[in-house]
């Protein structure tokens, strides 16, 4: 099991208010944006949000973000410390989707070793 994961499992039954979920900054984080290279794929965008995305940021399969290892590209800083996202204003639907505190939220930070316990 993966270092974190067995505390997310304690976690992910209690409900998460906005207050809680204000405790993390998505700016000093970023996990979510490493943690799968399946999970930045499009869905629900039309072709014209599509559009707005670089090309060279998409997968060459163009079903989802373009990831080194399972980091997407749009990503920039370091994991956990300081991060932002270089597309935000037209990111995909599955980021907009990942809120802090959220269930993906949690299992991303515990996949990284980070604090889930704050928010609880």
């Amino acid at each position: 099991m993966q270092a974190g994961l067995a505390e997310f499992e304690l976690y992910s039954t209690s409900s998460t208010s906005a207050e809680q979920a204000a405790v993390w900054d998505c700016q000093t984080c970023g996990a979510c944006c490493s943690y799968s290279a399946d999970w930045p794929r499009f869905s629900m965008e039309t072709d014209e949000a599509l559009d707005l995305i670089p090309a060279e940021l998409t997968s060459a399969d163009g079903r989802g973000m373009r990831c080194e290892g399972s980091r997407c590209s749009a990503l920039s800083g370091k994991v956990g410390t300081s991060a932002a996202c270089t597309i935000y204003a037209v990111r995909p639907d599955v980021c907009h989707a990942c809120n802090p505190g959220d269930d993906e939220c949690i299992t991303a930070r515990a996949s990284f070793g980070l604090d889930i316990r704050a928010m609880f």
